[in-house]
């Protein structure tokens, strides 16, 4: 029988009861055969958290002004400069840059603790093989 990788993302694995949990997993406390896991490494791959590529920082500072409000505010920034607001323009185009710079250093702290997590993470797992634990 095989299992429908749509189906076991869509479910609240929370809510399980640990039976419940090994029965959609179409697995037992004795665990998986050696051939089953092998078989279901080539269909779902490693269970490893997925790289991302790291985006240039100015791309990524750039990118907290790719957003509708942002526009609008730009807009609104320009409009009051041509009618001579000097000091409102001013202040629509700060609030624009801090709004910017505060999602960029979010950002970079959202990166760094998901490198931390991934440091922290053990790359070996005790498994049950054919009813006996392995490493």
């Amino acid at each position: 029988m095989s299992i429908n990788k749509e189906k076991l993302l869509a479910l609240n694995w929370h809510e399980l009861s640990p039976e419940a949990a090994l029965e959609k997993l179409e697995s037992s406390k004795e665990g998986l055969s050696s051939e089953e896991a092998r078989k279901r490494l080539e269909d779902f791959g490693h269970n490893r958290l997925p790289k991302q590529d790291r985006q240039h920082p100015i791309l990524r500072f750039l990118g907290h002004f790719h957003n509708v409000l942002i526009y609008v505010l730009l807009a609104a920034a320009v409009m009051t400069g041509m009618l001579g607001h000097w000091l409102d323009m001013v202040v629509i185009l700060a609030v624009v840059i801090l709004n910017g710079t505060i999602g960029f250093i979010q950002e970079g702290k959202a990166e760094a603790a998901l490198d931390a997590i991934r440091k922290m993470l053990s790359l070996e797992a005790s498994v049950q093989r054919d009813g006996e634990r392995t490493e």
